[in-house]
């Protein structure tokens, strides 16, 4: 296949004491003419295979009615106002509303923000909103083609004008102050570059008070490294602000309180209680009643629990730890203050456990839920009703109305609302199975396999997801794709890799740092599993991730070529020796480590993709997804993979760079957008794995 002509220079730079050739270093420069040049053409060749695709055209029929699905999410209480996000399946983006009561927001409710009219292409999107306890003010976050840089503005829910004021934050959501007329927000001292240049990484973290009638201030700034954050939490009395600080993705933190006054309509931040203030372990704050501060944790407890410190003591130098909710077999994956009491929310195999319990622990009632996987939780110690939302491999979310009772003998009810005109599923019927791989250290790998029910038998093309980093969780969840293959007869494994949430902070330490490369053994058993037992073949298998899940497919190419003959890597961290040097990638050293560190550089250069690709060598089609605007894993990861891919391939099958216009990294994209990109990476991975769709129609 001849591929467009990508130049290699002479590029090398001793690291470590090794020299390490980078000949695709100039892709970096994003704004560069020359860039632009190869950007057009790789869009140009990719366009070409992907329309000579015999499934695309069906896929995208399809893709374009399953994002069109009349669709609503779980209901909110902020500010004694309650909200919902809906879409009937003919807008871009969702729109917001808003109602004093449950049942008017089920009628229908107000608009209050509908991000449709901030964009003529549908790429601006709502990223965060937070509303004054009073109900008066809403400060929202506008994302402008997929940046994390947003810019919040202030609306008057009476008037439902917005009002002349703007900041520019980043990895932020707005905490109003108790005097309703200000409200704390991050922001770095970097401006945003949208196109993802090359930079220090984002220094100069700042937690700010934007302050309505007068000037900002800054509460904290953090001059010890690159990328350290700060959140800022109201507890519901409004007595106290809780500060959470962490260094970039590291799940350790400290975390701070502040006293709160108020007087003369102006909010005043007394000295801090720091309550954590060595980050040895995760704390994150429930709620408070009275000095009584209430957290997760999981110090001396992998699986996570709850426990509370008195603020009074606390200030005095004495903070001593009291378990409320005791480590369990499953893990605590969140928790929220509900009414006298707490929702538990727990991974049980990966599987989501919704419990009440009082605020001292005891008590304790499954919610009775159906099967799926966690979208949200809201409750608040100032009411009675909650909210779950679940979603299931097929149907994006159910949304559960919680009446907690006032007789400690009584239980929960839980009542299904419907908030939108539900459409039938997509995906023909389907069985889910809990199957378990063999990891190369002998470690017992879970995956959730997913299996049409038709008469369809031997090895059938099957897709492969992954992610298995930062200890965030995969579950049985929904994507719009899934229900596609699905259609088209395929099978989906979804594996639950070590580096992941799913069963607590030792499974995620045993796949990040020096241990990262257990995530791809645990990925390769999966695989091998399936073909073993007969589930698919190599020739009938492709493997899909995206971010972190595109450095494991990134990985997966260029360590076990011969086992897929398909890969998906999509907006993937691929240069792992550089990753550290542009926006926000020096927060991700958590789960990488430090390439300027000698150790750390030795373990990432084992593993990162675009350094092990191999001349010659047979690798699978492969579809490397990314986006020009990606401002989080900046497009230059995909580009440089991509050109050293196609240059090494030594087999006929094809690698092609999709590169999107005008979005970034993933959130706020338009419907029109994930559908395009959805059959695009199905059809793709049909075509390559044998799996035949029907004609469009």
């Amino acid at each position: 296949m001849r591929y467009p002509e990508t130049r290699q220079d002479a590029c090398v730079e001793t690291l470590h004491g090794r020299e390490i050739a980078d000949p695709y270093r100039w892709l970096e420069d994003a704004d560069a003419p020359e860039v632009a040049a190869w950007v057009t053409e790789q869009r140009d060749f990719a366009e070409g295979v992907l329309a000579d695709l015999p499934g695309r055209a069906w896929f995208t029929e399809l893709l374009a009615r399953i994002v069109a699905r009349p669709r609503a999410g779980m209901p909110f209480v902020r500010g004694e106002r309650f909200f919902l996000s809906r879409n009937d399946g003919t807008t871009a983006q969702d729109v917001w509303y808003t109602a004093d009561t449950l049942e008017e927001l089920e009628r229908g409710g107000s608009v209050v923000l509908d991000p449709n009219t901030w964009s003529s292409d549908g790429t601006a999107s709502l990223s965060t909103f937070s509303v004054a306890k009073d109900g008066s003010l809403l400060a929202y976050a506008a994302s402008e083609g997929g940046s994390d840089w947003q810019k919040f503005r202030v609306k008057d829910l009476t008037t439902g004008t917005d009002l002349d004021d703007a900041v520019v934050g980043k990895f932020s959501s707005p905490a109003w102050l108790p005097d309703h007329r200000s409200f704390l927000y991050t922001t770095f001292d970097e401006a945003a570059d949208a196109r993802g240049t090359a930079t220090a990484g984002l220094q100069g973290g700042r937690l700010m008070i934007h302050r309505l009638d007068g000037d900002d201030e800054e509460l904290l700034r953090f001059g010890e490294g690159p990328m350290t954050l700060a959140f800022g939490q109201v507890s519901d009395d409004l007595a106290w602000l809780i500060v959470t600080i962490v260094r970039g993705t590291e799940n350790r933190n400290r975390l701070w309180a502040y006293p709160l006054t108020t007087a003369n309509g102006r909010t005043e931040l007394g000295e801090p209680v720091k309550v954590v203030d060595t980050p040895d372990a995760e704390y994150g704050f429930v709620r408070t009643d009275g000095a009584q501060l209430y957290l997760t944790t999981d110090l001396e407890a992998p699986h996570g629990r709850v426990v509370r410190v008195d603020l009074g003591w606390a200030a005095r130098g004495d903070v001593e730890f009291a378990e409320v909710v005791p480590e369990a077999a499953a893990t605590l994956s969140a928790v929220e203050a509900a009414g006298d009491g707490l929702l538990l929310a727990y991974l049980d195999d990966a599987e989501p456990v919704v419990v009440w319990t009082r605020l001292d622990g005891t008590a304790g009632v499954e919610l009775d839920l159906p099967a799926g996987a966690l979208v949200g939780l809201d409750g608040s110690p100032d009411r009675r009703t909650a909210f779950v939302g679940l979603s299931t491999l097929d149907a994006p979310t159910a949304a559960f109305r919680i009446e907690l009772p006032d007789d400690p003998d009584a239980d929960p009810r839980v009542e299904r609302l419907e908030l939108a005109g539900a459409s039938a599923s997509f995906a023909p019927a389907f069985t889910v199975t809990r199957e378990r791989a063999t990891s190369a250290d002998g470690t017992q790998v879970p995956y959730f396999l997913v299996v049409p029910d038709d008469d369809a038998s031997g090895p059938r093309p099957t897709l492969l997801y992954g992610y298995g980093g930062f200890k965030i969780p995969v579950a049985a969840d929904y994507r719009p794709g899934w229900s596609a293959w699905l259609a088209a007869g395929g099978a989906l494994a979804i594996a639950n890799l070590r580096g992941g949430g799913e069963f607590g902070t030792t499974w995620y330490d045993q796949g990040r740092g020096p241990h990262k490369q257990n995530v791809f053994d645990d990925a390769v058993a999966v695989a091998e599993h399936l073909v073993a037992t007969g589930v698919t073949a190599s020739d009938r298998l492709a493997v899909h991730g995206r971010s972190n899940g595109g450095l494991l497919v990134g990985a997966l190419v260029t360590q076990r070529p011969d086992l897929f003959a398909a890969a998906l890597p999509t907006v993937g961290v691929l240069d792992l020796l550089r990753f550290h040097k542009f926006t926000g990638g020096a927060a991700w050293t958590s789960d990488y480590g430090d390439p300027d560190v000698a150790a750390d550089f030795e373990v990432a250069l084992a593993y990162s993709p675009l350094h092990n690709v191999r001349d010659g060598v047979t690798y699978p089609a492969t579809l490397i997804a990314t986006a020009d605007h990606d401002d989080r894993v900046v497009p230059l990861h995909s580009f440089k993979f991509g050109a050293a891919l196609q240059a090494a391939q030594g087999g006929e099958a094809p690698v092609i760079v999709r590169i999107e216009s005008s979005v970034g990294h993933g959130a706020g994209k338009s419907l029109a957008m994930i559908a395009a990109e959805w059959a695009d990476l199905l059809a793709f991975a049909a075509h390559h794995t044998g799996l035949t769709v029907p004609a469009a129609t």
